[in-house]
């Protein structure tokens, strides 16, 4: 056996120390243990310092992975359900969905202008009936994403919108320090949820009233895209957003629906 390893003065000793393949040797019972050796550079590790580095590694985040598991496991078990009786695949039934219109899309603009109604929709009912902390949790882990965080990430994106057609308007949430502001600040607090709501309605009127300025959808009101382009940009985000709004809102309190 190696002298440094004879002269191991921690609690798993020379005796815990085994031979491995190549010559190099492994202390077996070391999971919570530091070695000296690991504050040498390491530039200067020998071939059996760096092996002991990269098993301590690997050990330690199978065991951050074993615990988050663990605690996963103690998570109470929540229980699919939906509150629509005559689709059970639907959010609502036909006759309390808001989404559901007798208009008839006769042209592209009234297509678009009802799918992107469509989303907007579809994200305000995932969060319906929670509470501020509901709201707040971010129940897919390790996503930092959360149903209050959604709501002011697409103020955001309603604000980004006339950005890109033009507009010069400053960001809500996000700052130079901060990127993710829109996610970090959805924080637990009834007034933060509130000002969410508030800030997301007053950006979609403004979006809807800066459409309306403009009749021709092949319009380039920012010199580069075309209208309709960036409105199609925007339900494809709404879209994408919503899909996300269905898991965390699963994980909540379980309900589903479409």
């Amino acid at each position: 056996m190696p002298r440094a390893l004879l002269e191991d003065q921690g609690p798993y000793g020379p005796a815990h120390w085994t031979r491995a393949r190549d010559g190099y040797w492994i202390n077996v019972a070391f999971p919570k243990r530091t070695w000296t050796a690991l504050s040498t550079p390491h530039s200067s590790l020998t071939p059996l310092t760096q092996t002991i580095n990269s098993v301590a590694s690997g050990v330690a985040a199978h065991e951050d992975a074993r615990m988050e598991s663990i605690e996963r496991m103690n998570e109470p078990e929540v229980t699919r359900w939906t509150q629509a009786t005559v689709y059970p695949d639907m959010w609502v039934d036909p006759d309390e969905d808001p989404r559901e219109s007798d208009a008839e899309s006769v042209d592209e603009r009234s297509t678009l202008l009802d799918g992107l109604r469509h989303y907007r929709l579809t994200m305000e009912m995932k969060c319906a009936g929670l509470d501020a902390e509901q709201m707040a949790v971010r129940a897919v882990p390790p996503s930092t994403m959360s149903l209050l965080g959604l709501v002011r990430h697409m103020a955001e994106d309603e604000r980004h919108f006339r950005r890109l057609a033009g507009e010069d308007s400053p960001r809500i949430y996000r700052t130079a320090e901060d990127r993710d502001g829109d996610w970090n600040g959805a924080t637990a607090d009834p007034a933060v949820v509130e000002d969410a709501w508030r800030q997301w309605r007053a950006e979609m009127e403004l979006t809807d009233r800066f459409i309306a300025r403009f009749p021709d959808l092949g319009t380039r009101p920012g010199g580069d895209a075309q209208l309709r382009d960036i409105l199609v940009m925007q339900i494809a985000e709404y879209a994408r957003h919503c899909g996300h709004a269905d898991l965390l809102r699963e994980r909540i309190d379980g309900r589903v629906g479409q």
